[in-house]
């Protein structure tokens, strides 16, 4: 197995990638309101997320943005699981916040299995989606390729995870609003972001001195760099 190049950047992104999914966890419980739509309080910031995952893919390839969905599934799946723990150990006699301690963390399996699903398939559609598109487009059209592997990739995870967490808990119409408001939210997200994400490709690939394309890539989600 070929060992994945050393680049100066891509650390550092994977990290910030993860700080930001993380939080997006921390805040998911809350359902916002504004106006009429009604979508979970990560897609304030989780949609960020795929604008990483389109710069992993477009500027080092499938495998570097495989590499970092695996980081976020694995940091993820922890937070989720020590949080289960903590709000499950009994709480001091003297420390009375344990109900709202645990309201806060709100790691209940059912979200916690929803999440991490969604995650996953969105992440990996995403990416496969960009790589197949860069290829296509020979490269061209950057725009086409984030806002089409977005619309692909989070059409998959807002159906999964809202699907998951919510069916039976609330009324079919409210999941539609869920997941139409949290899907078309996430959309306009990416194409309003669309410009910044060019300054970041272009930076990022000047910098790196790099332009992968996906040309023979296995991408199978289980294996690592060939």
């Amino acid at each position: 197995m070929q060992l994945e190049p050393r680049y100066k950047h891509l650390d550092h992104l994977i990290n910030a990638f993860v700080v930001v999914l993380i939080i997006s966890n921390l805040v998911a419980p809350k359902i916002v309101a504004i106006g009429d739509l009604r979508m979970s309080g990560a897609q304030i910031l989780f949609p960020i997320t795929y604008i990483f995952g389109d710069i992993f893919t477009e500027v080092y390839g499938y495998g570097a943005s495989r590499r970092a969905i695996w980081t976020g599934f694995i940091a993820s799946a922890l937070l989720a699981a020590i949080g289960m723990t903590i709000v499950a150990l009994p709480a001091a006699p003297e420390w009375h916040d344990q109900e709202a301690y645990a309201k806060v963390f709100n790691f209940v399996p059912r979200l916690v299995v929803a999440s991490l699903v969604a995650y996953w398939c969105g992440e990996f559609a995403n990416a496969f989606v960009m790589a197949r598109l860069k290829v296509l487009t020979e490269g061209k059209m950057l725009w086409v390729r984030t806002i089409g592997s977005t619309a692909v990739g989070q059409f998959v995870d807002t159906v999964v995870v809202i699907t998951l967490a919510f069916g039976g808990t609330v009324g079919v119409s409210t999941l539609m609003n869920l997941i139409f408001s949290g899907y078309i939210g996430k959309v306009i997200y990416e194409a309003a972001m669309t410009p910044v994400t060019y300054l970041v490709v272009n930076g990022l690939k000047k910098s790196e001195g790099i332009d992968v394309f996906d040309t023979n890539t296995d991408f199978n989600p289980f294996h690592g760099p060939k």
